[in-house]
């Protein structure tokens, strides 16, 4: 007799893993897809994956519908590099991935696990999205979703992979976690399709335009990391948990590093131009000053004026926050200053100390900007850095004027260390504007204008557009030798490791958004 249960038992786990049946997973690899399963285990360490309700079907008596173990979802929990992790996974060849009610009670059952443990939750997206013979059971289960994204929002990191369709409703919890990753050509996202889109608007778009990983890595954000393919994807989750503590009440995990704290390099300054007009790339002082020269870069793709993403110096996990004179000369916009903003606080949530490189020469002008709301957005940017009180360390490099200068992590806005290169211009505008405005009549009657113009602009860089005039107010702690940067800003961190500031009690802040 007992025997008979444990052949019903490997029956039913067989027929289980077997998802929608060979067929269906047939369908699913034609695609260029991998199944639930395949994927869950190209995240987890090997043997690590425990699945849990594995036998879990809908409760719906439409004889249309037919019940799968599972449901539509695989969920469970694992390791990844031996770290605890839990994971949900749609299964697109079981009723195409769609969320009934048992398939949310699955996911929220795992979210409230990882919430307890605290640890790491990750969503593997690959859906038709709501059940429609289910009704409002599906959309009660988005609900409770999204409620638990909401809790879990500080207190873990949260990481979607989007590897398949998610429509709808369904599109509000990828983005409501902390980092999306979304495969080329396969991951797509959108509230409304082409269809909808044609019939509403007349206009014709394709899935990935409308909602492909390149939209949404480039236009819209949504998307922090695009990825060539599942197995570039999965590497990408993993190397983004490396840099992650477990939870919000831990500290970023630290390594062993080769690259010696006391590196000095040379060859810094060079990177800059004489002209501080001239583009240059601040990817090049990033990846001189990090261990090893990794930078693991956030939102590559979108608003691309301002650099964000994690790195380790000393062998601990720091977030990098730095603009990038190589578009729109390191201005900062709309788009640039949500993306700061939100880094920002993640890193704050979750203990990573941040470290900002400023080369900027204002916000961006124009009525574009203006009437998009550059002063609501722009403001985000001061309120993140305010209101963290991670470590906070800012090197000056080459321009801070004006609002941009005090939005990029200053001692304004209670930045622990302030260092600036001899290059960094810290003035209330760039010396061209400024003698504009200050020496208009003196140029307007000028026999050979352009040339004073330039013997002004020269004038007032010397004596107002330097880092000294902060520094003698003690608004610059130090000016460093550019060659020292990496070790001067380690042992800031080092200093700071115990670092304790507190806030004025409230229930939330107010940010603007």
């Amino acid at each position: 007799m007992h025997e008979e249960k444990v052949k019903r038992l490997a029956s039913m786990k067989k027929s289980a893993e077997g998802g929608g049946g060979n067929e269906r997973v047939e369908a699913q690899h034609q695609k260029g897809k991998l199944t639930a399963r395949e994927r869950i285990a190209l995240l987890l360490d090997e043997g690590s994956f425990v699945e849990i309700d594995k036998y879990v079907v809908h409760r719906g008596d439409d004889p249309t519908v037919q019940k799968f173990y599972g449901d539509g979802a695989v969920t469970g929990f694992g390791t990844v590099a031996g770290r605890q992790v839990f994971v949900f996974a749609y299964d697109f060849t079981v009723l195409g991935g769609s969320l009934g009610e048992m398939t949310s009670k699955k996911i929220t059952k795992v979210m409230d696990h990882a919430m307890k443990v605290g640890c790491p939750i990750i969503g593997i997206i690959d859906s038709g999205g709501a059940r429609i013979q289910e009704g409002v059971s599906s959309l009660d289960g988005y609900g409770d979703i999204f409620f638990r994204n909401t809790m879990a929002s500080g207190v873990i990191p949260q990481i979607t992979a989007s590897i398949g369709p998610c429509a709808g409703g369904a599109v509000y919890s990828p983005a409501m976690t902390d980092f999306v990753v979304m495969v080329e050509n396969i991951g797509q996202m959108f509230v409304t399709g082409p269809e909808v889109v044609k019939e509403v608007l007349s206009q014709d778009v394709s899935f990935e335009e409308l909602g492909g990983a390149r939209a949404h890595g480039s236009k819209s954000g949504v998307a922090h990391f695009v990825a060539k393919n599942e197995y570039d994807c999965f590497d990408k989750i993993k190397k983004l948990l490396s840099f992650l503590p477990q939870n919000n009440a831990e500290e970023p995990p630290a390594v062993e590093t080769s690259d010696d704290s006391n590196r000095v390099d040379p060859k810094l300054i060079n990177i800059l131009p004489e002209n501080p007009y001239q583009q240059y790339d601040m990817n090049e002082i990033i990846k001189s000053i990090v261990d090893n020269g990794d930078f693991f870069e956030v939102h590559e793709l979108f608003a691309e004026n301002v650099l964000v993403g994690f790195a380790r110096m000393g062998g601990r996990t720091v977030g990098i926050v730095a603009n990038q004179p190589m578009y729109l000369a390191g201005a900062l916009d709309i788009n640039s200053s949500n993306k700061a903003a939100r880094f920002i606080r993640f890193c704050d949530s979750f203990n990573i100390p941040i470290v900002t490189l400023v080369d900027t020469p204002g916000y961006l002008p124009g009525t574009d900007q203006e009437h998009n709301g550059i002063i609501r957005h722009g403001s985000k940017l001061l309120f993140a850095y305010c209101e963290a009180t991670v470590p906070k360390i800012t090197c000056i490099v080459g321009k801070a004027y004006g609002g941009a200068y005090i939005a990029m992590g200053s001692k304004n806005l209670r930045a622990d260390i302030n260092y600036a290169w001899p290059s960094a211009e810290i003035a209330v505008l760039g010396p061209e504007a400024a003698v504009t405005i200050i020496n208009r009549r003196e140029l307007k009657s000028a026999p050979d204008a352009p040339a004073l113009k330039k013997k002004l602009a020269k004038e007032y860089r010397d004596k107002f557009a330097n880092p000294y005039l902060a520094a003698e107010r003690g608004i610059i702690d130090l000016v460093i030798d550019p060659m020292e940067t990496r070790p001067m800003i380690i042992r800031a961190l080092e200093a700071l490791a115990t670092k304790k500031e507190a806030r004025p009690y409230k229930k939330h802040g107010n940010i603007n958004l």
